[in-house]
């Protein structure tokens, strides 16, 4: 088996020789280029190599091949290479034309192809190449052969070795997860001379790291400062999408800024495989791509990071508002933005619960996909991150079986993610259900599921379990002086009682909570709209906010 493959197919001989000369001349040697000039042509082809055992990373069709939508050649691809990209190329002249984007867009929602890029014009064409460069790297991702790839390998799924991995997913660090007993772990401890405690870590650069702490990751990964004693014109309390656009404009804008974060960056939004409706990006983009060219810029602009430790006290004192943090040590800030997020509830199935990890996952989608290859796999959600879930985990598993409490998936989801879910060949929605029971031996194995209409209980076999359900604010921390809802998100602006405004001798600003100099931003805060955009938009607003207050 050779290299990875990258196929084209057009029945225009002049059009098929532009994207012949672009994808050889950029990427040979490291992909082998195949040129076909026919539906029937192609198929073929694909069907040989798979059964050959070779790989195909990306297929590109034109918009029309021998008088048929070029999508049609496209479809047949997910059953033979399940993680090839699919892209459908169209003229210059079609960008923009009604017709062909309501055809792009229902091609997409029916799973018949994953993106369009436009024909490659005279080279160099860099914008052709750059949204090649995005479907190769999508497709090393989710073969985990992405650059810099962590290597894990543990004794079991569960324990220590699934605490890593949810440590690296929240890091946003690609990570493969290899058992010691299969033949890919012992390669990798063999190969790293590795043969103390499990689990270990293999880093990039060949460092090992037997049995790491939390803080033992983010110092190798340079992520880790001890800011005790230090003072800032704004600390940041987490590094989700609202988080880290605070300290993109807030460092950006000259505030000596720090983000501090008992995980790392991302946050919730690290769970998400494919966003699609973010601006600015008409291909989409994983929420942990997201992540890190967000942490990237705000590096760069000067924003400092504390990860992997713990915000414990907030107190507005005379000489400013002091943090501490679960190490003993403290910071004073001019302004605090709380952008702490929210995770998934708990199920509170204790036989579920015990296997965390062993089949049953809060979140981890993206992570924990590729182990799920060819099994029967639930999630329990109907928002949007459940739907891009869905859609991410039908490339691996045999089914997905999507399990909402609501009547309707579109009470909670977006219009484009219904449209996919309900397309996709290989899931199943199913309304009105709940899980109430299930477990196994070591590992999960079954699932008791209840139909909220009329209070049948059905007992079904699963491999894994997915939950993405509600949203629990990291607010438990807080002083009583940061006035809440009762479930627990923090009141801003106008949404203050008169008793916490008491205090201020002015109105509170529109983000500003009980304490004064402390703002809120993103899910953390009453009222806010769970989205990434809407987050990161508050993350801006807080900023401009923080200068008000930094100018009295």
């Amino acid at each position: 088996m050779g290299s990875p493959l990258l196929v084209a197919v057009d029945d225009d001989p002049d059009l098929l020789r532009d994207v012949e000369r672009e994808l050889r001349k950029r990427y040979e040697p490291d992909y082998r280029v195949c040129c076909l000039s026919s539906p029937d042509e192609a198929l073929v082809a694909l069907e040989e190599l798979a059964a050959a055992g070779e790989d195909v990373a990306l297929v590109l069709a034109g918009e029309a091949v021998a008088g048929a939508p070029g999508a049609e050649v496209l479809a047949e691809v997910r059953r033979l290479f399940p993680h090839a990209q699919r892209a459908l190329l169209i003229g210059w002249g079609h960008l923009g034309e009604p017709d062909t984007g309501d055809a792009i867009f229902e091609a997409i929602a029916r799973g018949r192809m994953d993106q369009y890029l436009v024909r490659p014009a005279s080279p160099p064409d860099e914008q052709f190449h750059q949204a090649v460069a995005s479907f190769l790297l999508a497709w090393a991702e989710a073969r985990r052969l992405a650059p810099h790839t962590i290597e894990v390998v543990g004794e079991t799924w569960s324990g220590r070795a699934y605490e890593l991995r949810e440590v690296l997913g929240r890091c946003a660090m690609p990570h493969r997860f290899h058992l010691a007993g299969s033949d890919e772990g012992r390669a990798v401890l063999a190969g790293a001379g590795a043969s103390g405690k499990l689990p270990v870590l293999v880093m990039p650069d060949g460092r090992v790291m037997e049995d790491p702490s939390d803080a033992d990751i983010a110092r190798a990964s340079g992520t880790a400062i001890d800011p005790s004693g230090d003072r800032y014109d704004l600390v940041i309390v987490g590094c989700g999408p609202a988080g880290l656009s605070a300290a993109v404009y807030g460092a950006s804008e000259g505030l000596r800024t720090l983000v501090i974060d008992s995980g790392s960056i991302g946050g919730q939004a690290t769970a998400s495989s494919s966003i699609r409706n973010y601006l600015g990006f008409p291909r989409g983009l994983s929420g942990a791509d997201l992540a890190r060219r967000a942490y990237q810029q705000a590096w760069v602009f000067g924003a400092r990071f504390a990860f992997m430790q713990q915000v414990t006290q907030l107190a507005r004192e005379r000489d400013g508002i002091v943090v501490g943090l679960d190490t003993g040590g403290v910071v004073v800030a001019r302004a605090v933005v709380l952008a702490m997020g929210a995770s998934y509830r708990r199920l509170g199935v204790e036989p579920l619960e015990a296997l965390r990890g062993a089949g049953v996952f809060y979140s981890a989608a993206a992570s924990e996909a590729p182990l799920v290859a060819g099994e029967e796999v639930y999630i329990v959600g109907g928002a949007n991150s459940a739907g891009q879930a869905a859609l991410h985990l039908a490339r691996y598993a045999k089914r997905v079986t999507l399990l909402v409490r609501a009547a309707r998936l579109d009470a909670g989801m977006s219009h484009y993610l219904v449209r996919e879910v309900e397309e996709a060949p290989n899931i199943e929605v199913r309304t009105s259900t709940e899980v109430v029971d299930g477990g196994g031996d070591g590992r999960l194995e079954h699932l008791v599921l209840r139909d909220r209409a009329d209070g049948a209980e059905e007992t079904v076999s699963a491999y894994a379990l997915f939950l993405m359900i509600g949203a629990r604010p990291h607010t438990e921390w807080l002083p009583p002086t940061v006035e809440r809802d009762p479930a627990g998100f923090v009141m801003t602006g106008a949404d203050l009682s008169a008793e916490a405004l008491l205090g201020f001798g002015r109105p509170a600003l529109a983000l500003e909570a009980s304490v004064p100099g402390v703002l809120a931003a993103g899910d953390v805060r009453h009222g806010s709209v769970k989205r990434v955009a809407s987050a990161v938009g508050e993350g801006s607003i807080a900023i401009q906010l923080a200068h008000r207050l930094l100018a009295v």
